[in-house]
Formats: C-alpha cells, sequence, structure tokens
C-alpha cells in the first residue's frame, strides 16, 4: 500500500509541474486530464496515512 500511495503522490506532483509547463510554455490551456491526475496527490497523501495508521505498533 506504501507503494501505491507514493506512486499516486508523485504522479499528482508531476502532473502539477506539467500543468505549470505547459501554462508557460503553450498559448493554450491544460487539458482536463492533467488537472484531473492532479488529484492524485492527495489521494496518495491519505493512502500514505492510512498506511502509516494500520501499520502503526498497538498502544499496550
Amino acid at each position: 500500500m506504501l507503494y501505491l500511495a507514493l506512486g499516486c503522490f508523485f504522479v499528482g506532483i508531476a502532473a502539477i509541474v506539467a500543468i505549470f509547463f505547459v501554462h508557460s510554455l503553450s498559448e493554450g490551456a491544460p487539458g482536463l486530464t492533467l488537472y484531473l491526475l492532479t488529484l492524485a496527490c492527495p489521494l496518495g497523501f491519505v493512502l500514505a496515512v492510512v498506511y502509516a495508521l494500520r501499520s502503526g505498533r498497538r498502544s499496550r
């Protein structure tokens, strides 16, 4: 689950960077696909928090 969370987070970060590049290097607006891929960033963060909570040690 950790690798899935990291993958989603980095896909989201790459999409955010790509939006900045597309917006600064071209006249047109970035596509809807890039905007939807940015939602992977918070999804990856939530998955990482869930993984950390589930894999943590139990208190006695």
